[in-house]
């Protein structure tokens, strides 16, 4: 039977019972500091070079969204006429012109064969007179912006006929834009038929203004009038302009606002509403678990796009009106399912902790555990799911807009600037590539930031380095 220690004196243990240690003295420190959660989240999301390029693309565009408008103060809506559908860092230059007036001082045809310019060609008008064809009854005027392929019959936009053979001279007024044209003068038989017989002529139209379009446009001051043939300097658009004239920088801003806005607010919406969802069903457990659960995949078998129509016209939205509203609520609707079964795979394994169990034994109510414990502990699940959940959003605005069932003009959007700009993506490339490439940036930067948060949140990585 083993002998029981005594029990010391507390009053043994004073300052004079203890002798300083003297010598080398090894203290082991700890091989990291010791860190918060979020702070170690941090950390390796800031190693993460793609992240963090990717969260200052977001930031960026976020600045650009809010901040953009206030520095690039041009009305998104103002159309530029002098320059519609002009590229990035084109001509801004106009010449100023007199004001129209009818074509009555024809010069005389000339003599040798070939057509000919009269005047200057600005986009105010084109003047063109030729020598007279033999063998023609009539002509046909035609223009394009390529050269005309004249053994095919190829010519171009037929703009109108001259009415006889004596008349060998034709004025054009129609949609004039800067740049290089070709006008073909076709000459035409007996029975109105084109011929072989044409002349072509290659000409550089230049931008145009009278002095009234210059004031009224603030280029010019009403009592400084400066003379005929003056160049004035145009206002300048970084981006271009569209197919109307209008500022792609300032559309691009407001595209941004209404796409943000639907990227962030719909999955805001619909990933809070699973959060509540999946956490009640994970928590509760059971039969209530599988009946919501079961409910959730009768919402996953829903077909969006028939909702959206159908909420469109129960807001009665006609064609072509935006459609933000519908556009958010079929979002919130349909797309909360992905979210509630993540939510409540975490709190299936949540909720049998220790300090949860802990938290049940001294009367905690449900609604405090939920709260309390679970939700911060899977906070990094929801924010990778939000993360993820914008891009998805923001391509969704896009492809709806895109085929006319989201966002209208004249509205701005990235989605319906692209669809303006697929029409006339073989002759003016900007009105497409800029609204498509700030779809793709953001989308690509936010599925890399989500990326990045999976592996600094993901608390198995940790324990693995």
């Amino acid at each position: 039977m083993t002998q029981q220690q005594p029990i010391p004196d507390p009053a043994m243990f004073t300052d004079d019972a203890f002798e300083p240690l003297h010598g080398e003295l090894r203290v082991q420190k700890l091989t990291r500091p010791s860190l918060s959660y979020w702070q170690d989240a941090w950390i390796r999301l800031k190693a993460n070079k793609r992240a963090i390029l990717s969260l200052y693309i977001v930031i960026g565009m976020l600045l650009f969204t809010i901040l953009g408008p206030q520095v690039w103060r041009v009305n998104p809506a103002e159309q530029d006429l002098l320059q519609v559908s002009s590229a990035p860092g084109a001509d801004r230059s106009a010449v100023l012109v007199a004001p129209y007036r009818p074509w009555t001082n024809i010069p005389p045809a000339p003599i040798k064969p070939g057509l000919k310019l009269v005047g200057q060609a600005t986009t105010q008008k084109v003047q063109l007179i030729w020598a007279p064809i033999p063998g023609a009854a009539d002509y046909r005027v035609y223009r394009d912006i390529i050269a005309p392929d004249r053994q095919a019959g190829i010519y171009g936009l037929p703009l109108g006929t001259t009415g006889s053979a004596s008349d060998t001279y034709y004025e054009d007024l129609l949609d004039l834009r800067a740049g290089t044209t070709y006008y073909s003068v076709v000459a035409m038989n007996a029975e109105g038929k084109d011929t072989a017989k044409s002349e072509t002529l290659k000409i550089k139209l230049i931008d145009g203004i009278t002095a009234s379009e210059a004031v009224d446009r603030g280029l010019l001051k009403p009592d400084a009038i400066p003379p005929l043939g003056t160049i004035l300097q145009l206002p300048l658009h970084p981006a271009g302009t569209d197919y109307l004239g209008r500022d792609m920088l300032a559309r691009l801003m407001q595209g941004a606002q209404v796409s943000l806005f639907i990227g962030i607010v719909a999955p805001l919406l619909y990933v809070l509403f699973g959060i509540g969802y999946g956490s009640i069903a994970g928590f509760l457990g059971g039969r209530v678990d599988q009946v919501m659960m079961r409910f959730a995949d009768f919402v996953v078998a829903l077909p969006f796009l028939l909702f959206m129509i159908l909420f469109k016209i129960g807001f009665g939205i006609g064609p072509g009106e935006s459609g933000i509203t519908p556009l958010i609520i079929s979002m919130t609707i349909l797309l909360w399912p992905g979210t509630a079964r993540l939510v409540r795979g975490q709190i299936l394994q949540v909720r049998e902790e220790a300090y949860v169990n802990a938290a049940q034994l001294l009367g905690a109510r449900t609604g405090y555990l939920v709260w309390r414990h679970m939700i911060p502990n899977t906070m990094g699940v929801i924010l990778v799911t939000l993360t993820f959940a914008i891009p998805t959003a923001i391509f969704t605005e896009a492809f709806l807009s895109f085929i006319g069932m989201g966002v209208a003009p004249p509205t701005a959007s990235w989605g319906s600037m692209s669809n303006d700009g697929i029409k006339s993506m073989l002759v003016h490339p900007h009105e497409l590539f800029f609204p498509a490439l700030m779809i793709s940036i953001t989308v690509l930067a936010f599925n890399l930031l989500g990326d990045g948060l999976r592996d600094a949140l993901d608390a198995k990585m940790r324990s693995r380095e």
